[in-house]
């Protein structure tokens, strides 16, 4: 972690219009196939929960959730590759069943593509379980899809 943001406090704060040209800017770099600008515009439109995790004015990274009748959907999360490895991923997922728990949601939902053994090993030591795959979900390389792994977590 740098010296910097060692003395600066991280905080939540909402995803607003303003800030998503922002939050595209590390989704491209973190991603092969990012959500585009409309993803995240959608989701502000739609009411969603859509968060910022900040230091100052760096940006650790968001995520998106959509709520349903006794449950939530995490739909993205990331942390900005630059601050990965340092802990934030599991700030967000705290941040985020505590809004789930509020909502009063019994359980969290999540897809995470196959490939991507870090996310879904984050996911499992936080306590989601793996309870399906869904086929063809993600688009891949040359037009190609990726099955996806669905992850559950009992609130």
């Amino acid at each position: 972690m740098s010296a910097v943001l060692k003395t600066l406090e991280a905080q939540f704060e909402p995803l607003t219009a303003a800030r998503i040209d922002e939050v595209v800017a590390i989704e491209q770099i973190a991603y092969a196939h990012p959500w585009a600008r409309h993803h995240f515009a959608d989701s502000l439109a739609a009411g969603y929960q859509a968060q910022l995790l900040t230091a100052g004015e760096n940006l650790l990274g968001y995520f998106v959730a959509m709520r349903g009748v006794d449950e939530v959907h995490l739909l993205n999360i990331t942390v900005a590759p630059v601050h990965q490895g340092q802990g934030w991923a599991r700030v967000m997922l705290d941040a985020l069943t505590l809004w789930s728990r509020a909502q009063g949601a019994q359980w969290l939902w999540l897809e995470v593509r196959i490939s991507n053994y870090r996310a879904q090993q984050i996911y499992e030591r936080y306590g989601y379980r793996r309870v399906g795959q869904r086929k063809n979900y993600y688009p891949a390389v040359q037009g190609k899809r990726e099955d996806a792994i669905v992850m559950s977590l009992k609130l």
